[in-house]
């Protein structure tokens, strides 16, 4: 089979995803036209240069409905005969984006695409599509659904997670967010946001928080615990589902959760033969990819048996993996990844996660690859793996190495 490279990934700042954000006026085909753009200009791109742009978004409606991805190419200055193709596998939308065209190419199915995702979180808010499993009387009630947050408190009871433990990680991510932008960490894959007349819109995630610390996380209330133990009452869904718990023990905060944010990330990927025609040069290989369903009350435990397939897949071993990016949806999920895999803090998310700089849904797959591939050049080291939680019970990973 081909293998699939990685050319080029960048993506934009985040924004606050509220109406005060500085790119709540953006619209999402305009911020996507913009990566793709820039991933043109930069790799002197001409014609149909890719077979196809894959791109992921999770609300798909009002402006982010009707294929995306296509209305993004026409937004774009890419050539008109480029399709385009928009998925949802919910978080991990952006990094199914990148698997699916890697795949494409090891396949035979063309030699280039460019792959990624945007969300718009401030201007099409998470949910507003509406969703079977959770509106639906009788799929919710068969699958025992509970919302992420319920979900992630469930982790933190199960595995044994104090609110202490998971204000520690939100502290931490902030800390690692703060010193690698004052350390240029993220300076080769920020694209800033532009307005029509040149202007600068953001050139810098506007989320963090870096005067963060153990004390102010420890005054913020439970975001989760009232839709738990009053209405609708979630706590009981839970419990019905885990017997063996007592109670739901609620952790989680606006301090330690992920940032609702609006941003866009691309990856350029393309099979050797693509960089030798055109002169470019390969940054990484993608060795592998896997995804997986998971048990869909608890929901958020997806990188764990995923990690596990991509490993089994890849004929590789946890001690294998040099660096590792684990989607900081909540703090939960990041321990438990550490603790099942006895992997320690210092190569998990070294440049912080989403809890410091935010989780634009449909982006942040294809955002934590392109992290993963700088620091891995910054520290020089070789293997790096990527993955995320998923709505409904999934997981999803990539393993990339340089080249």
């Amino acid at each position: 089979m081909t293998d699939a490279y990685i050319y080029d990934a960048i993506r934009t700042p985040r924004g606050k995803g509220r109406q005060d954000g500085s790119l709540h006026e953006v619209t999402s085909s305009y911020l996507s036209a913009g990566i793709l753009n820039a991933l043109k200009d930069r790799n002197k791109l001409k014609g149909h240069a890719v077979e196809d742009v894959i791109w992921g978004n999770v609300t798909q409606v009002k402006e982010q409905g009707g294929c995306l991805a296509r209305t993004a190419v026409l937004t774009s200055n890419l050539d008109q005969s480029i399709p385009g193709l928009a998925i949802n596998r919910f978080c991990a939308s952006g990094m199914e984006a990148v698997n699916l065209a890697a795949n494409q190419i090891k396949g035979g199915a063309g030699e280039a695409y460019i792959a990624g995702g945007v969300e718009m979180m401030s201007r099409v808010p998470m949910g507003s599509d509406g969703a079977a499993i959770a509106v639906d009387p009788s799929i919710a009630m068969d699958t025992y659904f509970v919302p992420q947050g319920i979900s992630a408190d469930i982790i933190a009871t199960e595995y044994g997670f104090s609110r202490s433990d998971a204000d520690a990680l939100a502290v931490e991510s902030q800390r690692r967010a703060k010193a690698a932008w004052d350390a240029g960490h993220f300076r080769k894959s920020i694209v800033p946001v532009l307005d029509q007349n040149g202007l600068t819109i953001l050139d810098t995630d506007e989320y963090m928080r870096p005067q963060t610390d153990m004390h102010s996380l420890g005054a913020l209330n439970s975001a989760f615990q009232a839709m738990g133990e009053v209405m609708p009452g979630f706590d009981k869904v839970a419990l019905m589902k885990y017997p063996h718990l007592e109670r739901i023990n609620h952790i989680h905060t606006a301090g330690n959760s992920s940032g609702i944010v609006d941003g866009a990330a691309g990856v350029l990927i393309g099979s050797k033969e693509y960089g030798n025609k055109y002169g470019l040069t390969p940054r990484a290989r993608i060795r592998q990819t896997a995804k997986i369903g998971t048990d869909p009350t608890i929901m958020l435990t997806g990188p764990v048996p995923v990690t596990h397939k991509i490993l089994l897949d890849a004929r590789m071993n946890i001690k294998d993996i040099d660096l590792f990016e684990v989607n900081e949806a909540f703090s939960s999920v990041v321990l438990r990844f550490m603790q099942a895999f006895k992997v320690d803090h210092s190569l998990v998310n070294v440049n912080g996660g989403s809890i410091a700089m935010g989780h634009p849904l449909g982006a942040t797959g294809a955002i934590i690859i392109g992290t993963l591939l700088d620091e891995l050049e910054r520290s020089d080291k070789e293997v790096g793996l990527a993955t995320l939680c998923i709505a409904s019970g999934m997981g999803a990973a990539t393993i990339i190495e340089r080249v």
